[in-house]
C-alpha cells in the first residue's frame, strides 16, 4: 500500500523557523503512510532539499510570488494541480499568500485544504497593500486552519474566527532529547567559538528587518561596556549582514562577535551560550526560542513575542522602547546556568515524538473522510 502524499505549500525550503518545525515532523513521521511532497516559490536549492529527496519527498518548483505575476501564477496553480490530481491534503504555509493555492485547490477538488499561520505581522513595505489583500481573499478556500500560537491565528484569520475554536494551534515541536543540555557539547561548542570563561550571547535567526539585529548591536554594545568579557555569536544570513558588519567595526566591537552563518549544528550551538537574546519586532511563535528552552537556555525577548512562546518560565520578557542600556542590565542580571527543561517540554506539547503522531492521525482522518463522502 502506497503512503499518502501530504503537499506542503512553502517559500524555500531553507532553516527558518517553519521550515525546520516541517522537518522536525517530517523525520518522526511513519514514512510508509504519511510522505511529504513540497511546492516551493524559489528555482535555487533551499537547504533541505537534499535531505527532502531522501526521505522520499518531491519537489515542484513555482516562481515567486509577486503582485505583477498574480495572474500567470494563478494559471500555473490550476495547471498544476490538473497534471498531479491524487493529494487530497494540501498543507500551506505561506501566510496570507496561502488563500491563492488553497483557492486553486478548492477548484481543484481536493478536500482538506490547511492554512498555516507562522506570523503575527506584516511589517511595512512596499508590496503591504498587496499581501492585506491577499489576506482578505482568504474567504472559505481553506477547510482547516492552523496556527503556531494563538496571536498568530487571529492576525492571520481574524479574533472571531479564533474565538470560535476553529483555529488548531500545532505547536512549533522540536526533538526534545536532541537539543537538552549536554556539558560536553557545551565545552566542545566553547573550544570551537574560542569563548574560555567569556559570557557568551547568542542569536539565530536571517539577518532581515524583522529579527531587529540593529537594535541588538546596540543592547550587546551596552552590555559589552559593563562587561568587557562578554562576546556575541550571530548564526544567519541575510541580506542585512553587510550593514550589521559595518555597525559592528564602526563600534570597536569586531573582536568580540562572531559570524557563524547558516549552522545545521543549532542543537549543539545552543549548548555553547550562556544567554539567549531575540529583540524582534514581530514573530509568530518563533522555533529558535522552543529550541533553546529545551537546550537550558535562559532567553531574554521583546514583548511583541507571544507569551505563549514561555514554555518553560525561562523568557524574560522586555518591551522595545526600553533602552539597550535597560536590556543590557537585565541581561547582566540573568542566571547562567542551563537546566533540564524537557518535563516542562514535553508536558506542554512540544516534543515532535509526541505531535508528530497527532499530525499524522489529523492527516489519516481527513483523508478518511474524503473518502467515505
Amino acid at each position: 500500500m502506497k503512503p499518502v502524499r501530504i503537499l506542503q505549500v512553502v517559500t524555500i525550503m531553507n532553516r527558518g523557523g517553519l521550515e525546520t518545525m516541517l522537518m522536525n515532523y517530517y523525520r518522526q513521521m511513519d514514512r510508509s503512510k504519511i510522505q511529504f511532497d513540497f511546492i516551493v516559490h524559489r528555482h535555487e536549492e533551499g537547504h533541505y532539499d537534499q535531505e527532502i529527496a531522501a526521505l522520499g519527498g518531491n519537489i515542484y518548483r513555482m516562481p515567486q510570488i509577486r503582485p505583477g505575476n498574480y495572474f500567470p501564477y494563478f494559471r500555473m496553480l490550476d495547471q498544476f494541480f490538473r497534471d498531479y490530481p491524487h493529494y487530497q491534503v494540501v498543507h500551506a504555509h505561506i501566510n496570507e499568500n496561502s488563500s491563492f493555492v488553497l483557492k486553486a485547490a478548492k477548484k481543484a477538488g481536493v478536500p482538506c485544504r490547511i492554512t498555516h499561520s507562522h506570523l503575527s505581522d506584516l511589517g511595512i513595505d512596499v508590496k503591504l497593500p498587496f499581501r492585506l489583500y491577499a489576506r482578505l481573499a482568504m474567504k472559505d478556500n481553506p477547510s482547516s486552519y492552523f496556527a503556531c500560537s494563538k496571536k498568530a491565528g487571529k492576525w492571520l484569520f481574524g479574533k472571531r474566527l479564533s474565538d470560535s475554536g476553529k483555529v488548531i494551534v500545532l505547536n512549533n515541536a522540536v526533538d526534545v532529547k536532541q537539543f537538552s543540555f549536554n556539558p560536553g557539547i557545551r565545552d566542545q561548542i566553547r573550544a570551537e567559538l574560542q569563548a574560555g570563561d567569556r559570557f557568551v550571547i547568542g542569536h539565530i535567526g536571517r539577518f532581515n528587518e524583522q529579527k531587529n539585529h540593529d537594535f541588538l548591536i546596540d543592547i550587546f554594545k551596552a552590555l559589552h561596556d559593563k562587561e568587557p568579557q562578554s562576546m556575541l555569536v550571530l548564526a544567519g544570513e541575510g541580506h542585512l549582514r553587510p550593514m550589521i558588519e559595518k555597525k559592528i567595526e564602526r563600534l570597536g566591537l569586531s573582536g568580540h562577535v562572531k559570524f557563524l552563518g547558516v549552522r545545521n549544528d543549532i542543537s549543539d550551538l545552543l549548548q555553547g551560550m550562556d544567554i539567549f537574546l531575540f529583540p524582534s519586532l514581530f514573530e509568530g511563535l518563533p522555533v529558535v526560542l522552543v529550541e533553546a528552552q529545551a537546550a537550558g537556555l535562559r532567553c531574554v525577548v521583546s514583548d511583541t513575542i507571544t507569551s505563549e512562546s514561555d514554555v518553560t518560565g525561562r523568557l524574560q520578557f522586555i518591551g522595545l522602547k526600553e533602552s539597550a542600556g535597560y536590556w543590557a542590565e537585565q541581561i547582566a542580571a540573568t542566571s547562567r546556568e542551563h537546566a533540564d527543561t524537557s518535563d516542562s517540554l514535553r508536558s506542554n506539547g512540544y516534543d515532535t515524538t509526541t505531535m508528530a503522531k497527532w499530525l499524522s492521525d489529523y492527516y489519516m482522518d481527513q483523508v478518511s473522510m474524503a473518502v467515505s463522502r
